[in-house]
């Protein structure tokens, strides 16, 4: 028999409470109050979430995310910044202690993004993991240029036809894995380029250039474009595959959902919070 995990589709919501049911699902875990589980879930509006240790004032164009009418947030993991609007966002909440789980991050990470592998197999992609061949593509990879997120594959990052096809980032708290990623469907790089700070147009222009060499969207590699229900589908059966897990549905209690959106308020729609580095 397959573990049993559960699975939550969460559809779209708002940034705050987004990230707010993100960390309450690694507490109630870390609490043994629910078993491991696995989220999907969308974002209303579009938002750019930014990673943890990231300073606004220093990388981010703040009127940009206003003018766009895009939602905020700082995310609780590291990396750099995601739009997230043509997207298919997962989560996986898991013990450290979990049998299936190695001792460190990037192996811990190969072993959670086998689910993704086998979900873009499932949509007849042929993904796989990038794994830095030289000293120097290991040490490029300490010092990401960068504040965009998809600008290069790291270490277990997920590849189609030589481009990174996933952004996923990962924290560790109260015993608790955390690993959270945008499965991308499309992308409009023009608006995702000028959410961010450069020192000239010809830096941005040139970043932009790489970006598009390196990072690609499902559906620019398909000739039937994908549909945010056959994605969910797929990826599903891709965790369940790559897991060896059953994953069964579920809806957050009463006092769950209260407890959700009281963090989204307290934290992630705070400035101090979001604005705070």
């Amino acid at each position: 028999m397959s573990e049993v995990w559960r699975f939550i589709d969460s559809k779209k919501q708002g940034p705050a409470y987004n990230m707010a049911l993100d960390e309450a699902l690694l507490n109630w875990h870390s609490e043994g109050k629910i078993p491991p589980t696995i989220r999907f879930y969308g974002w209303e509006p579009a938002t750019l979430s930014i990673g943890y240790f990231q300073r606004v004032a220093k990388e981010i164009r703040m009127e940009a995310v206003r003018e766009k009418q895009l939602g905020f947030v700082r995310r609780p993991t590291g990396g750099r910044g995601v739009l997230h609007e043509h997207e298919l966002t997962y989560s996986v909440i898991v013990s450290e202690a979990h049998p299936a789980m190695p001792k460190t991050v990037t192996e811990a990470y190969r072993v959670i993004s086998t689910g993704l592998l086998e979900g873009f197999k499932a949509l007849g992609l042929n993904a796989y993991f990038a794994v830095p061949d030289s000293e120097k593509e290991r040490e490029a990879l300490k010092k990401p240029r960068s504040a965009v997120c998809f600008d290069a594959p790291s270490y277990y990052e997920l590849v189609v036809e030589g481009k990174k096809i996933a952004g996923s980032a990962q924290t560790r708290q109260k015993g608790v894995i955390l690993q959270h990623g945008s499965i991308l469907l499309d992308i409009d790089e023009e608006k995702l380029f000028d959410l961010f700070q450069y020192r000239s147009d010809r830096l941005r222009e040139r970043m932009q250039r790489a970006f598009s060499q390196k990072a690609v969207a499902i559906n620019a590699l398909r000739k039937e474009p994908v549909t945010l229900d056959e994605a969910s589908r797929a990826f599903k059966q891709g965790f369940e595959k790559g897991l060896g897990i059953q994953l069964v549905p579920y809806q957050l209690s009463e006092s769950e959902e209260k407890e959700v959106q009281s963090l989204a308020k307290s934290r992630y729609e705070s400035d101090e919070w979001n604005f705070r580095r």
